[in-house]
């Protein structure tokens, strides 16, 4: 049943974010704000996440990490409702601290949700983790498809947050009742003399989180600006942009679910540093393309690419379970400062040379996770 839950609660978490990622134009249009304008509006989301990041990984270990996603899902789901206020009042500082504090909410989900899955992995005694975030990608786009379908319909981003923020805080508070039961292991194993922070100390762990920082940053700058990039830079419409989103998730979500009996057969390194190149040429292709058929098969390849990066990234952290929760958070942290704190920087950097020429700079960490990509081989624990 862990699994399960595991699953749906994935699930959830990108219908939620794709909620809000693929009608991101919409908002735009609501508050009427530029690029950058949207830009500091994502380093809020960001910031809120960042900042919170450090202490999910305790709070998971002392409380579990099923109360430690109702209580993030508690969060999100009240600032969703909050961010559907401030769209309707057309406030941009209104929209910007409820994403401050939806971040916190979903970090705290986040890290909790990844801890759980590499739990339930190591029971299981194969890998699992790229299927659930496949689940993730189902997910998202499930949202991304219901974002173009409510837009072509003419259905506010308000009402449609507001009706999600609901079923967030019911599924959030229900479903992680399926979940492992809950070992204090840092106490029992002696981890509180470490001291809070020992992990950042360790090189594995910080260059793992380098490798994720890449990753993250490959599937970040597509959820937040391939649909703004296609409707600005291709002169597609905004239902246009959100089906070009929906396909980057689609291809992403198919390698995920397949993803795990490659990274048994060949081994972390080798995946990561073909899923790696293969995203690569997909942001090319993306970014040069003439037109839209072009975008799209770079929006496939792209979305390839970027499948792995991330869930290999969590089960290298969570290997030994005596310290996946501390570990978890120290990659989640450096990799979520890519994947929230970087979209908005594309956002600024596309005020000056346009969004889908910005998507460019997502090149530079996707080589610095190639060069640390051995960081993420497998260890040797005891199984249990």
């Amino acid at each position: 049943m862990a699994k399960y839950a595991t699953f749906a609660i994935f699930a959830l978490n990108g219908l939620v974010f794709a909620s809000w990622a693929a009608r991101i134009p919409a908002a735009a249009a609501t508050l009427n704000i530029s690029a950058g304008q949207i830009g500091a509006l994502l380093l809020a989301l960001g910031l809120g996440s960042v900042i919170s990041l450090p202490l999910a990984g305790p709070v998971a270990a002392r409380i579990g990490t099923a109360n430690t996603v109702r209580a993030g899902g508690l969060i999100a789901a009240v600032s969703g409702a909050g961010l559907a206020g401030a769209l309707a009042a057309g406030s941009v500082p209104g929209a910007a601290a409820a994403l401050f504090c939806y971040g916190i909410g979903v970090a705290w989900w986040d890290v909790a949700q990844n801890i759980e899955g590499a739990d339930v992995e190591r029971k299981l005694l194969r890998t699992i983790m790229p299927q659930f975030h496949a689940a993730f990608s189902l997910g998202a786009f499930t949202g991304a498809m219901l974002g173009a379908w409510l837009s072509v319909l003419g259905v506010s981003l308000s009402v449609h947050l507001a009706v999600l923020a609901a079923v967030v805080a019911v599924a959030t508070w229900l479903v992680p009742r399926a979940f492992l039961p809950h070992l204090k292991r840092h106490e029992d194993d002696g981890g509180a003399h470490r001291g809070r922070f020992a992990a950042w100390r360790e090189p594995r762990t910080v260059l793992i989180g380098v490798v994720v920082l890449g990753a993250a940053l490959t599937e970040g700058a597509a959820n937040d600006w391939i649909a703004q990039a296609t409707v600005v830079g291709l002169d597609a419409s905004e239902a246009m942009g959100a089906v070009m989103f929906g396909v980057f998730v689609a291809a992403m979500t198919l390698l995920r679910f397949a993803g795990g009996r490659f990274i048994d057969r060949w081994g972390r390194v080798a995946v990561l540093r073909i899923s790696l190149g293969t995203a690569l040429a997909g942001l090319l292709l993306f970014v040069l393309a003439p037109n839209l058929p072009l975008a799209f098969a770079g929006a496939v390849l792209w979305g390839a690419g970027a499948a792995l990066g991330f869930p290999m990234g969590m089960s290298a952290a969570a290997g030994d379970p005596v310290r996946a929760a501390e570990r978890v958070s120290v990659v989640s942290t450096l990799g979520y400062v890519a994947f929230l704190a970087g979209p908005p920087f594309l956002g600024f950097l596309g005020e000056h040379v346009g969004i889908r020429n910005a998507l460019l700079a997502v090149g530079v960490l996707m080589v610095a996770s190639l060069l640390t990509a051995p960081a993420a081989r497998e260890q040797r624990h005891p199984r249990n």
